[in-house]
């Protein structure tokens, strides 16, 4: 598609006192709050997993030590996709627009979708975290699921029941959080980093995690979350989330939700030889992606 006089036939003329619709205030980069950001050389980045050893055994006087096993975990692999988008410009659009509402805007206008891109895929992660069906990790579950299969043997989850955003179950998240266990069962420290909400729960969200009393209840007891400090990275809203219920924990855990770019978005303009139009592009090569699920927990609300 290319865009030619007829498109911007108001550039052609004087008299236009404003063209509104072109930018916006944007908000602050989003995808960095849900993912640590790495830099990638290859294709692709894969993250193997290893189940390590279990608890030590008695050893009698005399006898023999007992020797355990540790083997390869599930595989995560993190294929690089290339995103891109352009415009064309007619020679004779360039030339007498006179509002330079075409080349410098339109151009301003591609960085803005090529952002707003990467913050839908990244956010993508979170809205189909509780799909098994469509988007399946490495060990065959959804990122949050009731049943993630230990290597070793056993299950554990990073899910709670369905319910609203409340004190009770952001405590119910916590106390799951501090029990987890490795693949072998071994308690690992696990602790609530930041909580991850839409708009629609913001200020649900900022009650809860700030008054320094219980939300919603005459009794005069301490905000616990508040006052132990569960949640020093406090509030992320995301505002690509599509859920109005859904909210989420990132953990410390390693390893977990991913961020890599193989290509920063590149922008290029070249004209045709024959035609002389002019045309503009964008492209960016990059990946997103859950390594260790025990780094999100969440819960879909009702």
């Amino acid at each position: 598609m290319t865009i030619n006089s007829g498109n911007f036939a108001k550039a052609l003329w004087p008299g236009v006192n404003s063209w509104y619709g072109e930018k916006y205030n944007e908000h602050q980069t989003e995808y960095t709050d849900l993912f640590d950001t790495n830099t990638s050389r290859k294709a692709w980045e894969e993250d193997v997993g290893s189940s390590m050893f279990g608890l030590a055994a008695v050893k009698s006087e005399g006898s023999a030590i007992s020797y355990d096993n540790a083997q390869q975990g599930y595989l995560k692999r993190y294929q690089h996709v290339t995103y891109g988008l352009g415009f064309v410009i007619t020679r004779e659009m360039v030339d007498d627009d006179l509002y330079d509402v075409i080349g410098k805007k339109r151009a301003q206008g591609l960085a803005f979708s090529m952002r707003q891109t990467k913050e839908v895929i990244g956010a993508a992660v979170y809205n189909n975290a509780f799909d098994d069906t469509n988007y399946p990790q490495a060990d065959g579950k959804a990122i949050l699921d009731t049943a993630h299969p230990n290597v070793a043997g056993g299950t554990w989850d990073n899910i709670t029941t369905a319910a609203t955003l409340s004190e009770a179950t952001l405590e119910d998240l916590c106390i799951d959080i501090m029990q987890v266990e490795n693949d072998r069962g071994l308690n690992i420290a696990l602790i609530p980093q930041t909580l991850i909400v839409p708009p629609a729960l913001v200020f649900e969200a900022d009650r809860i995690l700030n008054s320094p009393l219980r939300v919603g209840t005459a009794d005069n007891d301490l905000n616990a979350l508040k006052n132990m400090g569960k949640f020093p990275g406090g509030v992320k809203v995301n505002h690509y989330l599509t859920s109005s219920t859904a909210y989420f924990i990132r953990t410390n855990c390693p390893d977990g939700c991913k961020y890599f770019e193989r290509r920063g978005d590149d922008f290029s303009m070249d004209n045709d030889f024959d035609t002389e139009n002019a045309k503009y592009k964008a492209t960016g090569r990059y990946s997103f992606g859950v390594t260790d699920a025990r780094s999100l927990y969440g819960n879909a609300g009702a």
